[in-house]
């Protein structure tokens, strides 16, 4: 009876050690873990029960194991006979909240994970407590993109708690004042050379807003990447955390400058020793504009391939119809611009150049037979060997007073005779003749005959004009008379068409490619 008495005795003194007042934190050692739910002892008369998931962490894993001591609060006590129930949760939550409100009191910077947007702000976790952000104290500056800042860790401060209604309102606004407190600090804080690390906030055309905390800098297109790119959403994804050194602090205006591709070597410094002037190369077609072809070469070295440098026969080809992103092509290094960072390529100088060709299988005077492939103002196209064009200029179709009417009697695909009068591969030119051609054939045929002589004609038309003839089946000649003599000519019949005649050769009009003829 005496040992009963003692038990009693000294459970009620340990008993009375213990703060039994609801909601108050107490000791109790870990005895049993079973499938759902955790048996614990805090020293009284009843062991306690609590549900298993309250002592998991953030990833599901069970957090303690038998024999642990761990803090629960008393939710209820009983008159010792019956149960007394415990939390752990309860006690987890008290013990973060007294924490938190050391951090309130001193006004030390606590970092907390943005979880998510709500309604005026985002919702931030701290210590696995869900605590508020107002829109307006995201930043020094009122800005509305925002969602950039989801997911990530930053700095607060702490400027409200309300624990009976669970409420906790945190300020990034004031962290930031604090590190740019004065223009000649931030100044000071963004020189110059400074590597930095932020997060991406906007995409722009022209570049990317970078958020350095407390202030924000522009990374303009042309920082981003030694290589061309047209957008920074190539390379750039609002969210992402990169690391950017300072180009330049405007403090009048306090804007920064930021860079990324100067973080890493340029690759203009290898160009001396990776490309030669007039060698080929192998490249990747990685972008096509209206003015020509993007090539990577390698090692972070850009080449543009005008669209004249595409071929050899079309200036003006669209440069779609010539290649598609990602093909390899053969290029040649016309031009290397150190000054300006730029290389110039040709695609067409890699395959034969047919203005080279044709002339050296053609030489001036050769005859040649094609079909128009076009016809302007000035004169006619005309396809040549190699898909290259020739030129008969206007003046060497026909005379001055025949070129008008001469020129609207052909179409787009008639087969006419030329001579070629002059090539020039360099200016890839060729000029052709019709008209030569026609003076050529007229010397010719006139060889045979001889000024003074009489020469027999076959008369095919009597004009006021003329009588015009044809000698030897294929010269012409004309008969020029008086206007007396052509007016009783004509009266009296004395030529008619188809007639025999003999006239005596005047002289030869080179001009009109005609004979001038006389009476006898």
């Amino acid at each position: 009876m005496s040992t009963q008495g003692e038990f009693e005795a000294l459970f009620k003194d340990s008993v009375s050690k213990i703060d039994m007042t609801p909601g108050s934190i107490v000791n109790a050692k870990v005895i049993e873990i079973r499938d759902d739910y955790v048996i614990i002892n805090a020293g009284l008369k009843s062991e306690g029960v609590i549900t298993k998931n309250q002592f998991l962490d953030s990833d599901g894993n069970l957090e303690i194991k038998v024999g642990d001591t761990v803090e629960v609060t008393l939710d209820m006590v009983e008159d010792g006979y019956g149960e007394t129930l415990f939390s752990r949760e309860k006690a987890k939550r008290i013990k973060v909240w007294t924490e938190l409100e050391k951090y309130q009191k001193s006004q030390e910077i606590i970092k907390g994970k943005v979880c998510g947007k709500v309604k005026g702000g985002f919702t931030v976790e701290l210590m696995n407590i869900k605590a508020f952000l107002p829109g307006s104290l995201v930043d020094i500056r009122p800005t509305k993109e925002l969602d950039y800042l989801e997911g990530k860790t930053l700095d607060f401060k702490i400027i409200k708690m309300d624990k009976i209604r669970n409420n906790i309102v945190l300020s990034r606004k004031a962290v930031l004042l604090d590190q740019n407190s004065t223009p000649e600090e931030t100044a000071k804080k963004y020189t110059e050379g400074k590597v930095f690390k932020g997060f991406i906030k906007n995409l722009t055309d022209y570049g990317a807003f970078i958020d350095l905390g407390g202030i924000d800098g522009l990374l303009h297109i042309t920082d981003i990447s030694w290589k061309r790119i047209s957008h920074p959403s190539e390379l750039l994804k609002v969210g992402d955390e990169i690391e950017v050194v300072v180009l330049k602090y405007d403090n009048e205006k306090n804007r920064v400058s930021l860079g990324m591709k100067q973080l890493e070597k340029d690759p203009w410094e290898e160009v001396p020793k990776k490309l030669e002037l007039n060698k080929q190369y192998k490249g990747k077609v990685i972008n096509i504009v209206d003015y020509g072809v993007f090539i990577d070469l390698g090692d972070n070295i850009e080449g543009l391939v005008r669209t004249s440098e595409l071929d050899w026969t079309n200036k003006n080809i669209n440069p779609h119809k010539v290649v598609v992103v990602g093909d390899e092509i053969d290029v040649s290094v016309i031009e290397i611009d150190h000054e300006k960072k730029r290389v110039s390529l040709s695609h067409k100088q890699c395959k034969e150049n047919p203005w080279t060709k044709f002339n050296e299988t053609h030489k001036k005077g050769d005859k040649i037979k094609s079909k128009i492939k076009s016809i302007t103002d000035f004169g006619i196209f005309i396809g040549l060997d190699g898909n290259i064009d020739g030129l008969v200029h206007i003046t060497d179709i026909a005379t001055l007073e025949k070129q008008n009417d001469i020129i609207r009697s052909f179409k787009k695909g008639d087969e006419v005779d030329a001579i070629i009068l002059s090539i020039d591969p360099e200016r890839e030119r060729v000029s052709l003749g019709l008209k030569q051609l026609k003076d050529a054939a007229f010397l010719e045929s006139i060889t045979s005959l001889t000024i003074g002589e009489n020469s027999e004609c076959i008369i095919h038309d009597v004009r006021e004009d003329g009588i015009f003839v044809m000698i030897d089946n294929n010269i012409d000649g004309i008969l020029k008379l008086t206007q007396k003599e052509l007016k009783e000519s004509l009266k009296n019949e004395s030529y008619k068409k188809d007639d025999k005649a003999t006239f005596k050769i005047k002289s030869f009009d080179k001009k009109n490619h005609q004979v001038v003829l006389v009476r006898d």
